[in-house]
């Protein structure tokens, strides 16, 4: 990734008055450029096949094609001839429910905001999915999690095809560093790995070191790196390069399908 370009943006969204406002704080960084506007998700798609953008900007509800389908879609495409990062969603809605939440996760999104964040939030948003990371908005994250522990979501066979597939996106400052934290039922208190689920499906699990499973524990509880840190007594360096790890051994691209990985395998 050439971090001296600019992050190449398309906003899609039937509302001429909400693309033009999210065009201008966008365009108001030297760092970003909006590279198209599309008004429904047909659109954005075919936007995206021809420009390759690093980050859409998605609205869920939009006429013909919604924004989850267009999400799908784009997330299944590869990466520009030029060699270029694939194409990261940000779904940006006015309905804070958790059922756009999980649709958009399960579609690839790397993100989820609600359209009345604050312009320096959704700025920071795009650069952080631009880096390879994801973001949920805060007011989602808790529920997210709880839905997940209460619904058993990994075990009902949405995440079939492996964590790389299932899409899971979550965030470097929603899932991967709220200071909130979620219990996890089950938990073996001596070690923090759950016992609810103790047949591990995932052959990619027995690639972790003991280390790493503490840590995967630890980002499925919802702690930030230096939080992480913190608990376990070890660097903070040092906890970005297990969770660097845990990532490549898993097959996971972010830090949430990470955490859709540890419930899968029981182990919180």
């Amino acid at each position: 990734m050439n971090e001296s370009r600019s992050i190449r943006v398309i906003i899609a969204d039937d509302q001429e008055l909400v693309r033009a406002g999210f065009a201008m704080v966008i365009g108001s960084q030297q760092d970003m450029e909006v590279v198209a506007q599309a008004s429904d998700g047909a659109e954005a798609v075919t936007m995206a096949e021809t420009l390759h953008p690093d980050v859409v900007l998605m609205d869920v509800r939009m006429p013909g094609m919604d924004g989850i389908e267009a999400t799908r879609r784009i997330t299944s495409l590869t990466a520009g001839t030029d060699g270029t990062q694939p194409t990261r969603v940000i779904i940006l809605t006015t309905f804070d429910l958790d059922e756009y939440v999980m649709a958009a996760i399960n579609a690839g999104a790397s993100g989820f905001l609600l359209k009345d964040t604050e312009p320096e939030t959704l700025l920071n948003s795009i650069r952080t999915v631009f880096q390879g990371n994801a973001i949920i908005a805060p007011s989602a994250t808790k529920r997210l999690i709880e839905k997940m522990m209460q619904d058993g979501y990994a075990q009902h066979g949405s995440l079939s095809g492996g964590v790389s597939n299932a899409s899971l996106n979550g965030n470097a400052c929603g899932v991967a560093d709220t200071t909130g934290t979620v219990g996890a039922t089950g938990a073996d208190s001596t070690n923090g790995i759950g016992t609810a689920h103790p047949t591990y499906t995932d052959p990619e699990l027995e690639l972790l070191t003991d280390r790493e499973r503490e840590v995967l524990v630890e980002i499925a509880h919802g702690l930030s790196n230096q939080e992480i840190a913190d608990k376990l007594f070890i660097s903070l360096p040092t906890v970005k390069t297990h969770v660097a790890h845990i990532l490549a051994k898993i097959n996971a691209r972010d830090r949430v399908q990470a955490v859709v990985f540890a419930y899968d395998n029981g182990l919180v």
